[in-house]
């Protein structure tokens, strides 16, 4: 088989870390914007190893190496924020085995699309609280089911701060408002009430321990009119295909607040460098899906027309597909002032294209060498152990 298009290309990029050592014997010089060593983002906390959300998996993120910890806020029927990945719980909490709740099941339409389930808008903070958090995928261990409470946003910001003493680091949280234009239309606005509770712990300037990221544009603008904290405009997809393209199908092909007043702009325009200049009149950086800076394909060497199953298991997954040269979204991004976190980093086999042969730290060092500010990543340890290596 021939050579994977990324073992090639890790070889090339290999050296840019030996190459950047410099200036006063201070140590590596990363490739990223400033210089500074990538960030560790605690996806949803510590995803890979507790279920989403929850101060324990936040706190394991914590003791992995994270330097920020990750909470989507979504807002309660009585307006107060917690962290959920989607208004929808039906996959990350046990509700849907409480019959107290049985009743509360319904239909919404969040970003266009109608969903069936329980929705956290439905709910009051004292009803929320007496729910478990579950482990929403199957292959990931699911013993720690029904033992721990839905954080409030309060919660966490408390958790970064006793932790962080603990440990004697910083530990930033890095804030996602989940589907503004859902709450909105709900009458639960979060932007004002995020700044609110924000301010109430002092964190309203640039240098302050916060990032507020977002994959709708109009309620980034709203904030950065309010507040001196960095912005980060998500960057969404809806697949990639077999030769490695971007498919961008509703309601992952652009941000929604476009698709309600109908722009014809995707995701995929606002990585362009015209977008990206844009973004740099709103935003701080940029949070895209990681294959819009190195895209993977799968192999049909036999040139039967189907993907070739390259570990011989029967099924098609990330192990099959293999890495393709990187775009110039990084160097565009960084020309622009914008500093880049791609997601998702996930460490399992199954998750991790061919040219990384099961090794995550890899897939790591890959993007760090092209010069990423920072990932989210779903294993801190991982993250921590390939840039500090």
């Amino acid at each position: 088989m021939p050579q994977p298009a990324a073992s090639a290309l890790m070889l090339a990029l290999g050296s840019t870390l030996l190459l950047s050592a410099c200036a006063g014997g201070a140590g590596v010089k990363y490739p990223t914007l400033d210089g500074a060593k990538p960030l560790v983002i605690g996806h949803r906390g510590a995803a890979g190893y507790l279920p989403d959300h929850t101060l324990e998996g936040y706190r394991k993120a914590i003791e992995l190496g994270a330097d920020f910890i990750e909470p989507d806020l979504v807002a309660t029927r009585d307006g107060v924020l917690v962290a959920r990945h989607e208004p929808n719980i039906t996959a990350t909490t046990d509700v849907k085995d409480r019959p107290e709740f049985a009743s509360r099941k319904t239909r919404r339409t969040v970003d266009g699309v109608a969903e069936e389930g329980w929705f956290v808008t439905d709910f009051t903070l004292a009803e929320l609280k007496t729910l478990r958090a579950i482990q929403p995928f199957p292959d990931r261990d699911q013993s720690y089911n029904g033992r721990f409470p839905i954080p409030t946003f309060e919660e966490v910001l408390d958790l970064a701060k006793s932790e962080g003493a603990r440990v004697g680091r910083s530990i930033g949280v890095y804030v996602e408002t989940k589907h503004p234009t859902y709450h909105t239309g709900l009458g639960l606005k979060l932007e004002d009430r995020l700044l609110d509770t924000l301010a109430r712990y002092g964190y309203t300037r640039r240098d302050s321990p916060v990032i507020l990221q977002s994959f709708e544009v109009a309620n980034l603008k709203y904030l950065r009119g309010k507040t001196q904290l960095r912005l980060v405009q998500l960057v969404d997809a809806s697949d990639i295909d077999a030769d490695g393209r971007i498919q961008l199908a509703a309601p992952f092909d652009k941000p929604y607040d476009f698709a309600v007043v109908g722009d014809p702009r995707t995701f995929a325009s606002l990585l362009t460098p015209e977008g990206l200049k844009e973004i740099a009149t709103y935003a701080d950086g940029i949070g895209p899906w990681k294959p819009y800076l190195i895209p993977s394909r799968l192999l049909d060497d036999d040139r039967d027309g189907q993907p070739d199953d390259l570990n011989s298991d029967g099924q098609f997954d990330e192990r099959d597909r293999e890495m393709l040269a990187p775009t110039d979204v990084v160097s565009n991004a960084h020309a622009a002032g914008l500093f880049v976190h791609p997601y998702t980093f996930r460490s399992e086999a199954k998750r991790l294209a061919s040219d990384f042969q099961g090794d995550p730290l890899a897939e790591y060092r890959l993007f760090y060498q092209l010069g990423v500010d920072g990932v989210f990543s779903e294993f801190a340890d991982h993250a921590k152990a390939a840039r500090d290596q």
